[in-house]
């Protein structure tokens, strides 16, 4: 299961494509700056005065899989070389009524800390009222909350860099063209801002980098499963495509399934976000010529990071960025350690 598996259910209908005049930028849920993470650090006092406050941890997670595992692995890790107990970690199955309950639940352990992503923003300040009330530092992923404050009612977001996930994809796709063709383009029709932005630094990437590759076909996608049928569709009415673009893993299987079924060894396509049938694929010289994922591991690291200096009072940017990577067929064990902190699966090894 992918990052964006189930959170594409909760967004609304995105109407349009994303078109920009100039070249995008990166913008946090309130369409703050980014800043790059390695600009928050602790000094050696300000670590031991951390360590020396018995303060805890509790992990309230959206949903349990590869990508927030390994999230949740950093977390733990900087919590434990800040000498901050985590003292629980709770998975809502995507559930936002679910959710609120996990908050409830780890409040009884009155966590000094609680990093969260949140699932459904225009509903959570209920989710998380309560812990901000009680002077919980709260430390989102992806998601603010609406209606929250940056520094008053949380410490920060944490999440990708956007734009540089997107436009590595261009670059990535472009590369594996040659620099010239025809491209189809499926990107998220829906209101998320994560995932819109990254096909808008995908495409502004393409019509304004490579004058020799032409977006010849868009069609939008707000459900996965209907990849293959948007897939189909594009292949019809372009059965010359030489790269096709989708905004993560799970509907670039729908992709590969209908490139297959039609015995098209030739068009390439680049995804987002690790997946183990799409790096099987890429390795094995198919369809996929290359996946771009971010540095899921340390957006847990400084999501810890970042509550630790809340509790000295130290400021803290509203949003913090890691770096992406592009993975190719002979860089899969280094991209999953990188991105996941964690061996590639045994397949790939």
């Amino acid at each position: 299961m992918t990052h964006f598996s189930k959170i594409f259910g909760a967004a609304l209908a995105f109407s349009a494509t994303l078109a920009y005049a100039e070249q995008p930028a990166t913008v946090g849920p309130n369409g703050e700056a980014p800043t790059p993470v390695s600009n928050l650090s602790l000094s050696a006092d300000e670590t031991a005065k951390i360590a020396a406050g018995n303060h805890t941890a509790a992990l309230v997670w959206h949903e349990l899989y590869d990508w927030s595992n390994s999230v949740a692995r950093g977390a733990k890790d900087e919590f434990a070389r800040l000498g901050i107990e985590v003292v629980a970690e709770t998975d809502a199955n995507f559930d936002p009524s679910r959710q609120k309950s996990d908050v409830e639940t780890v409040m009884a352990k009155d966590p000094s800390i609680i990093v969260s992503l949140p699932i459904d923003p225009p509903t959570a300040a209920g989710v998380y009222g309560i812990a901000r009330d009680a002077g919980v530092k709260l430390v989102f992923v992806d998601n603010a909350v609406n209606g929250f404050t940056h520094g008053t009612d949380y410490v920060t977001v944490v999440s990708a860099d956007l734009f540089q996930i997107g436009n590595k994809a261009a670059v990535a796709l472009a590369d594996a063209m040659g620099g010239k063709g025809e491209v189809g383009y499926m990107y998220h029709d829906a209101d998320f801002p994560v995932t819109n932005q990254r096909d808008g630094a995908f495409k502004w990437t393409i019509e304004n980098k490579y004058p020799d590759i032409k977006i010849v076909t868009e069609s939008g996608m707000t459900d996965p499963a209907n990849a293959e049928d948007i897939a189909r569709g594009m292949l019809m009415r372009n059965p010359e495509l030489d790269g096709i673009y989708t905004p993560w893993a799970e509907p670039a299987l729908g992709v590969l399934s209908v490139l297959r079924q039609q015995g098209n060894t030739d068009a390439k396509v680049v995804t987002i976000d690790l997946n183990e049938p799409a790096a099987l694929d890429m390795v094995g010289g198919g369809n996929i010529a290359a996946i771009v994922a971010d540095e899921a591991y340390n957006i847990g690291v400084f999501a810890a990071r970042a509550a630790a200096a809340s509790l000295l009072d130290k400021p803290v940017e509203p949003f913090l960025v890691v770096d992406a990577l592009t993975i190719g067929p002979d860089s899969v064990a280094d991209g999953w350690m990188k991105s996941l902190h964690s061996e590639a699966p045994a397949s790939l090894r």
